[in-house]
């Protein structure tokens, strides 16, 4: 994570902030600096991805899940993510990432994040996340939702999630299939 005192600003000021549950939704506001422009001056492609992963961080603190996890030895790491851009976001804007759980299966957490100005769409993004041990091993989303103690079942995934889902499992199957030297 290369932000980090948006990240140190970010857990200072949790507390401050209003309560979710793990599967959201969370509305975490940022402002465009100038290190986050590219050379056209609007906000470079991969400070989006970046800051993404402030939203999810914010999710799991406000959340409260984000001690319990670390404690458990537990963390997220991603599998897939994919980002649509509508709009530009310029220098010193305001905007909010809006964070929230999509649903899940027996692999992953889908979670769908929405970049938003001034009630305008800016750009909507779908991550595959998975937790690991740091003792080894996978953390299912069975195990962690029961450690969490949520007991819902997984909403339907939209349309478009559910066939992104599909499109990422034929891409690792070609993966693991495929040759070194491709």
């Amino acid at each position: 994570m290369k932000l980090y005192f948006r990240l140190i600003w970010l857990i200072l000021t949790q507390s401050r902030r209003s309560r979710c549950t793990m599967l959201g939704p969370v509305d975490t506001h940022f402002r465009v600096w100038p290190n986050d422009l590219d050379a056209l001056l609007h906000m470079n492609n991969g400070v989006y991805l970046t800051l993404m992963d402030l939203g999810r961080t914010d999710l799991l603190l406000r959340s409260g899940a984000f001690s319990a996890i670390r404690k458990e030895g537990w963390y997220p790491v991603l599998a897939a993510e994919t980002i649509r851009f509508k709009r530009s976001l310029t220098l010193f804007q305001r905007f909010t990432i809006r964070t929230r759980v999509a649903g899940w299966d027996e692999r992953s957490i889908y979670l769908e994040q929405i970049y938003m100005a001034k009630d305008k769409l800016i750009a909507r993004a779908v991550v595959d996340a998975r937790f690991l041990a740091k003792k080894g091993g996978k953390v299912t989303p069975a195990q962690l939702l029961e450690f969490l103690n949520i007991e819902t079942e997984s909403p339907q995934l939209p349309d478009w999630i559910a066939t992104w889902v599909e499109s990422n499992r034929q891409m690792n199957m070609e993966l693991s299939d495929a040759d070194v030297n491709v």
